[in-house]
């Protein structure tokens, strides 16, 4: 059976492995950022042999914190990357302004300004990674995000273009219903940490979250506090607890 979590559960889990002192917050980053490289680097094979080229889209919370680990290990691996930031660096959580600060010391942070999406579709590169929103969405988007999301997506369908890879929930999916808030980033890839989340696999978060790759982040032995119920077959939005879904067939 597969297990899918809400957006709560994980944060517990998350908080409980921290407060047990067997993780900080920043290893929790670090595992997130390394698993992201290693999803793509599985997922394109030829992305790991030679230098690409790559745009980070980081938002203000710990997604974006994950955001700066994938450009700063990409940028070690010998890629060309460059880095945006929606919103104040000074406001971020800790855990992500320390990468933040990190990552100044190999490049520089633009800000996301309106008409960004125009300008990275004018531009090459081989993958954008979103990490603006994740998890915690629960409200519409920022008009100017919701832009630059239809700009990157109206380039898409018109010539193709680079790779997009979410970390952990496309930006504007609610991952606890798979709701569009009400635009959402549509990946090819999206790299759920430890679960996959209720989001991933209802409404518009199913197709939107493109090829799933679920990367450990060392978390499994905490979310043994938190079992999931022996049966669950109804599921209403906003509720906590697990679902189980049956096996993914083979295709």
């Amino acid at each position: 059976m597969t297990e899918l979590l809400t957006a709560a559960q994980m944060r517990a889990i998350e908080e409980a492995a921290i407060a047990s002192g067997e993780v900080t917050g920043l290893e929790l980053m670090e595992r997130a950022g390394r698993g992201v490289v290693e999803a793509i680097f599985e997922e394109w094979p030829e992305m790991r042999a030679t230098s690409h080229r790559a745009v980070v889209l980081c938002g203000p919370g710990n997604n974006g914190g994950d955001g700066f680990v994938v450009a700063r290990l990409l940028k070690e691996w010998g890629w060309e990357v460059e880095v945006f930031l929606y919103g104040d660096p000074d406001k971020m959580p800790p855990d992500a302004r320390a990468n933040y600060e990190r990552w100044l010391g190999m490049g520089e942070v633009r800000p996301i300004i309106r008409g960004l999406g125009r300008q990275i579709n004018g531009g090459y590169s081989d993958v954008i990674i979103d990490a603006i929103f994740g998890t915690g969405l629960s409200r519409p988007l920022p008009s100017d995000i919701a832009r630059m999301i239809s700009d990157i997506a109206m380039y898409e369908r018109a010539i193709g273009g680079p790779a997009v890879v979410s970390i952990d929930v496309p930006t504007g999916i609610c991952s606890d219903s798979g709701r569009s808030m009400p635009h959402a980033v549509v990946a090819d890839l999206t790299v759920p940490f430890g679960w996959k989340k209720i989001g991933h696999e209802l409404g518009a978060g199913a197709p939107c979250s493109g090829k799933k790759t679920v990367k450990s982040i060392g978390l499994k032995s905490i979310a043994a506090a938190f079992p999931p119920p022996k049966t669950h077959t109804s599921f209403s939005e906003g509720s906590v607890g697990w679902v189980l879904l049956p096996p993914e067939k083979e295709m």
